[in-house]
């Protein structure tokens, strides 16, 4: 029976401003952090939001971010036991002396004037607006921000008066342990979680067969008749890493975040500006099933022209795909290929080599390329 795959394929770049050659020797920071604890068991789903997470503080320049899904002690726990579907860290600003609490979501924050989310500069106004974000292939893809650039945060002239700089962090993890079907649960297929609406109480769209609004916080995939799940229990936590340098304008150039998505409604036309607010981004999309037997018989493609509303050179770029995703490329106008990012599936059955899942996105770091709108 042919399959149906979900993907999800979107591109983070970096841009700067200025492009230069590096004459410093930079003074990198590291440090490592554990996200709070998940509980989890068979078939379980976690999607938590958690607010004011630790973070190194001060004005900072990030150099690289990476995270993978340990136990209680600290191993590291394989993709076919826990599925990392996604995590994204956003920054910031909440009002002093106001505590957000795991029940909250960036979703019903976004009208108070206690909380101000801080977007990266991509063309999605609706989603993909964190400023770092992977999956499955978190262990295996570099996120280092190439010398003289780093991303300029903690700025403390940027912060509003009466607001404090924090740092949310989303992890959407699925236990994959006895469930009837592992693709199919990390794929969120809605017949296998049994649900009818959304995270938010709305009823799913006619014709919706699976993805996020499936397999939101708390659902439950179903498990295999007989299969005992008592006493499984497993405590997880996303252990983080973050790589900084302390900001010097003088040595250091700022880079922006941007992500693009494949998925974007924009379409050019008269009047049109590629400014954000014209753009909508599903994050999400299905492949028709193919009846071609063999690797390589049915490729699909999906394409998307923008408009970049920005200036700048592009330094560093790197794309997020599910299983079944082959790779992703950014283009000019003309065809020249300007970042490809190509996907390393695992062969094995240890943690960074799972056996058909994406464990590594390769990331390109271009000569700096210009572009202009």
């Amino acid at each position: 029976m042919a399959r149906c795959y979900l993907i999800i394929s979107s591109l983070f770049l970096l841009l700067v401003a200025l492009s230069i050659s590096p004459s410093y020797t930079f003074k990198i920071k590291s440090a490592s952090f554990l996200s709070p604890k998940q509980v989890m068991t068979p078939g379980s789903v976690a999607d938590p939001y958690l607010f004011d997470i630790d973070f190194p503080r001060g004005h900072i320049g990030l150099k690289g971010f990476d995270a993978e899904v340990v136990d209680q002690d600290g191993n590291p726990v394989p993709l076919h036991e826990t599925y990392l579907h996604h995590w994204v860290v956003h920054p910031y600003y909440v009002r002093k002396g106001l505590n957000l609490s795991h029940l909250d979501t960036p979703r019903n924050l976004g009208s108070s004037p206690d909380y101000i989310l801080v977007s990266n500069g991509g063309l999605c106004r609706n989603r993909v607006r964190q400023y770092f974000g992977l999956g499955s292939e978190t262990r295996k893809t570099s996120t280092y921000v190439p010398d003289p650039y780093a991303i300029e945060i903690g700025n403390p002239e940027k912060v509003p008066d009466g607001y404090e700089f924090k740092w949310l962090l989303n992890i959407h993890a699925i236990d994959t342990r006895g469930v009837v079907d592992k693709q199919g649960c990390t794929e969120c297929r809605c017949d296998l979680y049994n649900v009818t609406v959304d995270e938010y109480g709305r009823a799913l769209e006619p014709g919706y067969k699976g993805g996020q609004d499936c397999c939101y916080d708390k659902t439950q995939c179903r498990l295999r008749n007989g299969f005992e799940s008592g006493n499984k229990t497993r405590t997880v936590y996303l252990k983080y890493t973050v790589r900084w340098v302390d900001w010097d304008s003088s040595v250091l150039l700022p880079a922006k975040v941007y992500i693009l998505d494949v998925t974007d409604s924009w379409e050019r036309s008269e009047g049109s500006t590629g400014d954000n607010q014209e753009h909508f981004c599903h994050v999400e999309y299905d492949v028709k099933p193919c009846k071609t037997k063999g690797y390589g018989g049915c490729v699909d493609v999906k394409k998307k022209s923008l408009m970049m509303p920005f200036n700048g050179y592009i330094v560093y770029g790197v794309a997020h795909q599910h299983a079944g995703g082959i790779g992703a490329a950014l283009y000019r106008e003309d065809g020249e290929v300007i970042c490809s990012s190509m996907p390393k599936y695992g062969n094995g059955d240890e943690p960074g080599s799972e056996a058909g899942y994406i464990v590594g996105m390769s990331s390109c770091y271009p000569e700096p390329v210009k572009v202009t709108n």
